[in-house]
This record gives C-alpha cells, structure tokens and sequence, in this order.
C-alpha cells in the first residue's frame, strides 16, 4: 500500500513537470532570484506580506514545475522508506530462521541436574529464547500432566514433547539446520524403546539420540572433516556414560560438602519451607551415604577427585592443542554437553578443585563465553544456503 502510494507520487509530480504551464520560462529563475534577493533572513521567518504576494503570483504564473518538485520528492521518500521497511522486515525473518526464534520453548528442569544444565548449554549458545518451570523435586506436581516423569522436559509451541537431554538435543540442532523439517518430523526420527531392566523397574531410551538428521549436502558442511561427526557423538556419549556418573561422588564426597552442596540446591531449587528443611539436613547425609555406594558400583578410586582430573584431562587431551573447541573454531554438540555437565558444581569446593588441578580451565571459560555470547546463532546462518 505505501510503495502504491509513492509511486502514485512520483506519477504525479512527473506529469505536472511535464505540463505546458511548466515548461513556461522564468518561474524557476524569479523563484531562485527572489531567495538570493531577500537572503537567508527571510527562510526563517513569515517573511512579511511582500514575500507571500510574490510566492503566490510565482506559483500561478507557472509554478507548477516548483509542485511537480514536491510531488516527486514526496515520492521519492515514500519508495526509500518503503523499500527501507520491506528490507528490515526480510531481515528479520531470516534471523528468526535462523535462530530458531518462531518456537516457543518452555524448559522443566531441576536447575541443578547436570542434564538440565545441558539442554539450557545448548539453548543459550545458539540464542534460543526460551521459559523455565522449575519443578518441585519432591512433589513434581508441575510435571504431573506428563507421563514421562524425568527432566528435562522441553514444550515446543505447547503441544510437542521432547523428553531426554540428548534427544532434545539432536532434534533442535536438526531443526535449525534443516528448519524445512517441522519439529514434529524430527521427533519421529528417535523413536521410544522400553524395555525391563534387571531389578524389573521399566526403563525408556531413545534410538539415534546421538545422531543429527542431515542430508549428505547439510552434514558435509556441518560436519566439513572427516571423522567429525563421529566423534563428536563419542564424547556426547562419553559425556552421558561417564562423566555424569562422576559428579555426585564429588560434589557428596564429605559430610561437609554433601551439607554444602545441598544448601546450594536448596536455596536454587523449588522447595517449601519444611522440604528444604528436610532436603538440606536428611537429603545431604542420605546423598552421602548414597555417593559411597556409586563410587563403588562405578569402579572409582578412594580419591575420587583424581578420576574427576583424568577424566577432563582426557577430554582436554582429545580436543588438541591445535583446536579452541573440540569443534574447531566453535563448540560443538560434545563441548556443550561437556559444558553443561561441569557447570553443575560451579560454587562448590569440587569445582574450585577441578579448575585449580587440572588442565580444563581455559577450555570451560572459552565455552563459557561462547554461550554467554550466544556465538551459535551466527553459525547456524548457512542452513538458509543449503
């Protein structure tokens, strides 16, 4: 309607231009005379009744070339404007392409579950707004319409249901990749195999959790040297299998810390006032007793710091000397899974240990910028190129 309107305009002034009472000669001359006459004193002000009498006898002696004028520089403004509008707008939705901005999320999470922590890794370095629902660990009521009752749990646009770390994971990355693909689509991608496991308490996993659902074309450029994505579903495994297994063993490692750790996830938890009585005193003595028994099953050693050292060592160690980010120039899937993990323990003396006694400070604190920065949103633009 605008561009309509300026081009109308510029139709106008043109034809008024091209009119015969236009083309008369002087008009313009006397115009430009009388401004050099007077000065500029008189642009300012009313100019007295002697300059109004001669802009009026110039305007019906011919200045209709001085209207055409107008017309066409009202015209010309209205199309800049136009097409300075249409230009923004495109912009805008293709950075909500490409950040994945036209879904609505809505995270359910413990905020200190090194899962949820994870998820919130991913969402925040790829710039993906999104809500939190922290949810009661005890009562659970604000996951009590779900069946699966774990967390994380990731509503998009409120009707589909992602559930697990990895699997919300994989299907977003697939999504801001290859967002032809309705999130819907995706999910159908990592289909939920249940299965009784030996204690005969029922257990759901995913298939191709690990996995992005990438054309050749779309994995070759996400996935640019050989051995890439192969890797990188290594560590996220690694990650899951292993490292995880090796933070409440730290973090409850004594009386003393398992009552420091607990007071943290009190006070960042949805608790009552009775339950985060009962969490912070029952919860830090049985979560000691509890972190004895996982050092045992999981073959740890007495000091159980020293398997936490070797293992970001190791993870240090496969990632080089020559690369920021075990995915190059930038995080991939593995680093924020790693990330996400660690940051758990972040305020606690387990943590302060890591980073004081091991090589992986330098690390954490670039992947720590990166998803402060939200860095992945400017390299999730070459989806739209494909």
């Amino acid at each position: 309607m605008a561009a309509a309107c300026a081009r109308t305009l510029c139709k106008v002034g043109w034809n008024i231009l091209e009119s015969p009472a236009a083309r008369r000669s002087g008009t313009v001359s006397y115009l430009v005379g009388n401004v050099g006459a007077h000065g500029s004193r008189r642009a300012y002000g009313t100019g007295g009744t002697g300059v109004r009498s001669k802009l009026l006898s110039s305007l019906r002696g011919g200045g209709g070339r001085v209207l055409g004028c107008a017309f066409l520089l009202g015209g010309g403004v209205g199309l800049y404007q136009t097409v300075k509008y249409s230009v923004q707008q495109h912009l805008a939705e293709e950075e909500s392409k490409v950040s994945g901005g036209d879904l609505k999320l809505t995270l359910y999470q413990y905020k200190t579950c090194p899962f949820c922590s994870k998820v919130r890794a991913f969402l925040d370095y790829h710039g993906l707004p999104y809500e939190i629902v922290e949810v009661n660990p005890v009562m659970r009521q604000e996951i009590k319409w779900s069946t699966y009752r774990k967390v994380p749990i990731l509503m998009v646009d409120s009707d589909v249901q992602l559930n697990d770390s990895s699997v919300i994971i994989s299907s977003l990355k697939t999504y801001l990749i290859c967002n032809d693909k309705s999130v819907t689509d995706i999910l159908r991608c990592y289909p939920e195999l249940k299965s009784v496991n030996s204690s005969g308490k029922e257990v759901t996993e995913y298939s191709n959790k690990y996995w992005l659902m990438l054309s050749e074309a779309e994995a070759a450029v996400v996935y640019p040297e050989k051995g890439m994505q192969k890797e990188e579903r290594k560590w996220r495994e690694w990650a899951d299998d292993w490292l995880v297994h090796l933070i409440s063993p730290n973090v409850y490692r004594t009386p003393s810390e398992a009552m420091a750790a607990f007071d943290y996830i009190v006070r960042e938890g949805k608790f009552g006032t009775y339950e985060g009585f009962f969490a912070k005193y029952v919860g830090a003595a049985a979560m000691y007793l509890i972190s004895k028994r996982l050092k045992s099953r999981h073959k740890l050693q007495d000091d159980v710091r020293q398997d936490l050292y070797k293992a970001v060592n190791e993870w240090v160690a496969a990632i080089g000397k020559k690369r920021k980010f075990m995915g190059g120039d930038q995080p991939n899937l593995a680093d924020l899974a790693v990330y996400g993990v660690l940051r758990v323990m972040e305020g606690l003396q387990s943590f302060d240990d890591m980073m004081a006694n091991s090589k992986v400070k330098n690390w954490y604190r670039r992947v720590e910028r990166a998803s402060l920065n939200h860095e992945g949103r400017k390299f999730s633009s070459f989806c739209l190129n494909l």
